[in-house]
């Protein structure tokens, strides 16, 4: 088993001495020993745990989601299911861009030609630039539902502030704000479903559930309806053209 020092690590991983620093004093990554000089001394495991970080952290993994799956006694099974999910997701994409290439090359053999462009080929043009505009819309709400959680806290002191201050109007238009981000919230959340670490079911919570769960917009805290158990649930994301996959 090879032995590797924080640079070396960071130089594998194409990620700076810092970010390694870091994800040790936030207890994702931890030295398998240290030497006399008080230096981290990394093996071939504390390796690939560093490379499955960097890659949850691409995937849009917050550090603390990323922190909670490694925990879980289904850690493996539930970094698969991501894995999996991700990778349908980048197919759909990479299908719709290949269409597009497909398209563009019709457009331009006819203006070349200067033929009529099919009927069929502006519509399908029409209906991927629609999907992007949907899937771009979604990553938005994605945004919008994590930035309601934080600002639920600060929002929360807010609201007593305002009422110690005796300020009604601005109570008013407080609870109006918060209103509308609990909207986007279950707008977000109410079409999701679910896949169980343990049996692989896909379930869908009820909106109560799916709102009051601890998680991100990857994963959730939920009991699987089927098995009993009890983990980190991954989201099923939809394709762009909207079906789940």
């Amino acid at each position: 088993m090879s032995n590797y020092t924080t640079g070396e690590m960071a130089k594998l991983c194409n990620v700076s001495v810092r970010t390694v620093q870091f994800y040790d004093t936030k207890g994702i990554l931890h030295p398998s020993d240290l030497t006399e000089g008080g230096r981290r001394i990394f093996n071939d495991e504390d390796l690939r745990k560093l490379q499955v970080i960097c890659t949850l952290k691409a995937i849009g993994l917050s550090l603390n989601s990323i922190k909670s799956i490694m925990e879980s006694e289904l850690s493996g099974r539930i970094l698969t299911i991501l894995l999996d999910e991700q990778e349908k997701l980048l197919g759909g994409e990479i299908e719709e861009r290949q269409k597009q290439l497909e398209m563009i090359n019709i457009i331009k053999e006819n203006i070349h030609d200067k033929t009529i462009i099919p009927a069929n080929t502006i519509l399908g043009i029409e209906d991927v630039m629609e999907n992007r505009k949907k899937n771009s819309n979604k990553k938005k709400l994605v945004l919008i539902f994590t930035g309601v959680g934080v600002a639920a806290v600060l929002g929360l002191l807010f609201m007593i502030w305002l009422i110690i201050s005796r300020i009604w109007w601005g109570l008013i238009v407080y609870i109006f704000f918060a209103l509308f981000g609990i909207l986007v919230s279950v707008l977000q959340l109410k079409d999701n479903v679910f896949i169980c670490p343990k049996c692989d079911s896909v379930f869908k919570p009820s909106l109560a559930r799916a709102y009051f769960s601890t998680g991100s917009h990857k994963i959730r805290w939920m009991t699987c309806p089927e098995c009993g158990n009890k983990d980190w649930c991954v989201l099923r994301k939809q394709t762009i053209t909207g079906k789940t996959i």
